[in-house]
């Protein structure tokens, strides 16, 4: 999908393209999640947000995990298994894109937080760095320790991602369905 020799520049703009983002919505005042006949819904897109989805989308491009339900699952799992480090923001929109991926596509969900496992995150620094745009997305790739055949998940990736499942209900599900309750 994103060849390796294409510079991560392009490779975004491509996945904004395929996916119909607009340039990422890093200037948008809010995201929107899902549309229920004429409700938005959707969340603040805050300066943490911003600087998560920077990267997330970029791993996006490395990983080809979709943008769509089951592809938000994927790379919500993949981050998680790697670490999302100190970028709080991450955490929470992935745990929550791991509270429903578990149920559309147990198997593809499992696969990728296994990969990410054995895998690294731009997460690791604090910011993205612009330069990184002229890298390729092979090199990108390497960096990620993308670059090998991932192997298939075992019981340990289960159980972890079952841990992982269960901190997402505690810190990301039952607040949600309180809040839900309250509106």
């Amino acid at each position: 999908m994103y060849e390796d020799l294409l510079s991560l520049r392009q490779a975004r703009d491509l996945y904004f393209e395929r996916w119909g983002l607009d340039a990422g919505g890093y200037t948008s005042k809010w995201v929107t999640l899902a549309k229920v006949g004429p409700l938005r819904l959707g969340f603040p897109n805050t300066p943490a947000r911003i600087r998560a989805v920077k990267m997330h989308d970029l791993h996006h491009v490395a990983t080809e995990y979709n943008a769509d339900w089951v592809g938000e699952a994927e790379i919500g799992a993949w981050e998680i298994g790697a670490s999302c480090h100190l970028h709080h923001a991450a955490w929470i929109l992935n745990l929550m894109a791991l509270l429903y991926g578990v149920f559309l596509s147990p198997s593809r969900v499992l696969a990728a937080f296994a990969r990410g496992r054995k895998s690294e995150t731009l997460y690791r620094s604090r910011e993205l760095d612009e330069k990184l745009l002229d890298e390729t997305v092979g090199e990108l790739r390497t960096s990620l320790v993308l670059d090998t055949t991932p192997s298939k998940p075992g019981a340990l990736d289960a159980l972890l991602l079952g841990v992982w499942w269960l901190v997402g209900l505690a810190l990301v599900g039952f607040p949600v369905a309180a809040f839900a309750t309250l509106i």
